[in-house]
């Protein structure tokens, strides 16, 4: 069976691939759960598994976030981004080049990209990480403020998710309240005409998250990348213009 993955152009980088598919089926599966076996082989199989490891991304989310920018225009060069839940940094790979935080292009502006995770990350040129950091801690976002050192952020990138309980309304719960916290932070922190994007699962909370965004967003979108496995729950909202109601 013959497959495109569609054309995403990022900037000067255009990612396409073509080639015949034939399922591969993992070896050494003595022992494992059928989960695990069902996951080996849906990984050995995946295109954007294959594309992100061709593309030196380090992981398939990678295309995610450069379908959606692609769509949506979040990242330009110079602009200040807070990724949080940045493990493994394909996010992050994505953000260095996208707001030139490295930089590469030396005829556009310098920007900046700050990762935080509770896992460790390896070092990404061009981006600062806090690694082994709760982003939902009073400390750890203390310590991303004095980073920016008086910045204000242009985009907040959310990629946070729970560790999944398997009760699906239970984890629904608990990545929405890890959307919150990145609302919160986007609210406080991010410059007029700022954006936010985060990850969700699907569920009986995502309206309401969707209308409390909508206090400081102008608007808001629910978006499903090519990318995401067409079985999950996952969606992302894409929050753009922040605006400040005027003092009075």
């Amino acid at each position: 069976m013959a497959f495109r993955l569609p054309s995403l152009q990022h900037g000067s980088l255009h990612l396409s691939t073509s080639c015949t598919a034939c399922k591969t089926v993992p070896k050494n599966l003595k022992g494992r759960s059928k989960s695990s076996q069902d996951w080996l082989t849906r990984q050995l199989n995946d295109p954007y598994v294959k594309l992100a490891k061709h593309q030196q991304y380090r992981a398939r989310s990678a295309f995610k976030l450069l379908e959606i920018d692609k769509r949506h225009r979040l990242l330009v060069p110079g602009q200040v981004v807070v990724e949080c839940g940045a493990a493994p940094g394909a996010w992050t790979q994505v953000a260095v080049a996208a707001v030139n935080s490295l930089p590469q292009a030396k005829n556009k502006s310098q920007g900046m990209v700050i990762g935080i995770d509770l896992q460790s990350v390896h070092p990404v040129p061009g981006a600062t990480l806090l690694d082994g950091r709760d982003f939902t801690a009073p400390q750890t976002q203390l310590q991303v403020l004095e980073l920016l050192n008086g910045r204000k952020v242009n985009v907040v990138l959310s990629d946070m998710a729970p560790k999944a309980s398997g009760i699906k309304g239970l984890d629904h719960e608990n990545i929405i309240s890890l959307a919150y916290a990145a609302l919160r932070f986007a609210a406080q922190n991010t410059a007029e005409g700022g954006s936010l994007l985060c990850k969700i699962w699907e569920g009986f909370m995502t309206h309401q998250l969707i209308s409390d965004m909508k206090r400081s967003f102008r608007t808001v979108k629910i978006v499903k990348p090519a990318a995401s496995r067409g079985d999950s729950s996952e969606a992302f909202l894409v929050a753009k213009e922040l605006f400040h109601e005027p003092t009075t």
